[in-house]
């Protein structure tokens, strides 16, 4: 136990005025200093109350539509078995919960794809990703299709009574695509010179669907000036069995 220390007389009498120089505030190094007068909170001004409410929506972002891919089995519940392209394909002849239009590829993008496994190097269909975006314990799959003129559209699918649902079908420009947390993050370009629209698509329980929960347009990251190229310097030979092993094969 550590011993009780009873302070004297003059050691008190110092705490106390320490105490009230710092109640007080007398700029002593470290001492308590007050943040100004707090603002008063503001309750929103509605402008043009009589203004009627619009009754449709101004454009079609695809929020909200869902879709049964005819066609694709998912035992237990596992999208990373499934084939991506075959995926694709099979939702092309699916019926969206609403006729937005936002599932129809291009026919030039349609070409392509039915012509993956056929013609090296043309399949739109890109790499798949898989994260539990719905919370539910299950990876959802996530999909990438390439279109023309620098246009990507993105699905999302989830297992559905051992099939297959897709969740959200977008398409647009993009910097980049990025999954944080449950969130799929959208990067596009936009005409304001510096500046980029960043889209958080998040599912929604009440919806069953993955909506735009986050739309902005924000200063794009400053790009950090590129580390110096090091001089160029003669490379060892390399075996013809080295050059032929795919990148983490040995």
């Amino acid at each position: 136990m550590r011993p009780h220390h009873v302070p004297t007389p003059a050691c008190a009498a110092a705490a106390v005025g320490a105490a009230l120089a710092l109640l007080c505030g007398c700029g002593a190094a470290g001492g308590l200093e007050s943040a100004g007068r707090t603002p008063s909170a503001v309750e929103p001004s509605r402008l043009w109350p009589d203004l009627p409410a619009a009754s449709a929506a101004p454009y079609d972002y695809g929020e909200g539509e869902t879709a049964r891919i005819p066609g694709i089995r998912v035992p237990d519940g596992n999208v990373r078995a499934l084939d991506p392209v075959a995926v694709v394909r099979a939702g092309l002849k699916a019926h969206p919960d609403r006729d937005s239009g936002t599932d129809e590829l291009p026919q030039e993008t349609v070409r392509r794809l039915n012509a993956c496994g056929v013609q090296a190097g043309t399949c739109p269909v890109l790499a798949p990703y898989f994260r539990d975006l719905t919370g539910d314990g299950k990876d959802e799959l996530v999909l990438g299709v390439t279109l023309p003129d620098h246009q990507l559209a993105v699905r999302v699918y989830m297992a559905d009574r051992e099939g297959l649902t897709r969740i959200m079908s977008t398409a647009d420009a993009v910097i980049s695509v990025q999954l944080a947390g449950r969130d799929l993050i959208m990067r596009s370009p936009s005409a304001i010179t510096g500046y980029e629209y960043r889209t958080a698509w998040t599912w929604d329980d009440q919806q069953h669907a993955m909506l735009p929960t986050r739309d902005e347009i924000l200063r794009m990251p400053r790009q950090r000036n590129p580390a110096p190229t090091p001089p160029a310097s003669p490379s060892p030979s390399v075996s013809p069995a080295a050059s032929d092993s795919a990148p983490g094969q040995r």
